[in-house]
């Protein structure tokens, strides 16, 4: 017997999108690789928290036991939050095998695009998507979620490309794609733990409801593909750009020397940052997240009428 390609929607998940109502999808990831225990769940129930705030039902995505869900329990948080790096991070070549032998999986960006879609989810907010790596020109390293954005009609909300990648050659990439990348009262790209990346993006916009006609108007011409929102970190939470550059410079350097690559760079770096800076970038990470699940709580409740 084949799994089920469908995703398993929560009773509060469900009830919402029958009813029409706002719903934000949020990824796993961030709970198992992105954050040690306990501040993974302690953000992760923050976010959902938040989101209700605005009026709109979240939606964290995973794969457990073989099966894709919209909706986790309480007891879902702290168990891929406990588990941590032992789940393992779900892109989609994951997503196959996950499903056939009936294992666990924290779902990146990619992933959380592709369930969210399946299960009729039209916004999602993240920290940071993936991108091109430094060094890509020789290495090849290039996220699956600039493929995704350029395949899946998800609205993705986020603090810009995480600052530990080749940002210039992330834009060119999405570009290449047909990807609109938008800045929420900003024309410059944020740089994840920075405000500002000296990258320009393709149009600012500054009302959750600009945001959502845009949206709607991508839907109604059938163009392939999502929609990339970047939101700057609150100003309060922005680290200074010389002090996280560098961090970021040192992070990748040992990276390179222990050989280290593939998927499980990104939280190496995280891991790594958060240690350098004292744990300041563990701060801002968590309340660019917050900011983020605010803004996309509010464009999907504009899409659904009710902004």
């Amino acid at each position: 017997m084949y799994p089920s390609l469908k995703p398993d929607v929560s009773d509060e998940v469900r009830i919402a999108l029958e009813a029409g109502r706002p719903v934000v999808a949020l990824e796993s990831t961030i709970i198992s690789h992105g954050m040690p225990y306990p501040q993974n769940v302690e953000t992760a129930r923050r976010v959902e928290q938040t989101i209700r705030e605005e009026g709109a039902t979240p939606a964290t995505i995973a794969v457990l036991g073989g099966r894709m869900k919209a909706g986790l329990s309480d007891e879902e948080l702290e168990y891929l939050g406990k588990a941590g790096q032992a789940v393992t991070k779900a892109s989609r070549r994951d997503l196959p095998v996950l499903l056939a032998r009936g294992m666990d999986g924290a779902t990146t960006v990619t992933t959380t695009m592709m369930i969210a879609y399946r299960a009729g989810i039209q916004v999602f907010a993240t920290g940071g998507i993936g991108g091109v790596h430094r060094g890509a020109q020789t290495t090849m390293d290039i996220s699956a979620d600039l493929e995704e954005l350029a395949h899946t009609p998800v609205m993705v909300v986020c603090a810009g490309a995480k600052s530990i990648l080749d940002l210039g050659l992330t834009l060119e990439y999405l570009e290449t794609k047909g990807v609109p990348v938008l800045g929420y009262g900003t024309q410059e790209l944020p740089a994840f733990y920075t405000r500002r990346s000296g990258y320009s993006v393709d149009y600012r916009v500054d009302t959750p409801e600009d945001l959502a006609a845009i949206f709607r108007s991508q839907r109604a011409l059938g163009l392939e593909g999502g929609m990339l929102v970047t939101n700057p970190v609150p100003e309060r939470y922005s680290m200074d750009p010389d002090t996280i550059n560098q961090a970021i410079d040192q992070a990748v350097e040992e990276a390179r020397a222990q050989g280290i690559h593939g998927k499980a760079i990104t939280p190496f770096l995280l891991a790594r940052i958060k240690d350098l800076t004292g744990g300041d970038s563990l701060d801002s990470n968590i309340h660019l997240v917050l900011n983020n699940a605010r803004l996309a709580a509010q464009v999907a409740k504009a899409l659904a009428g009710n902004g």
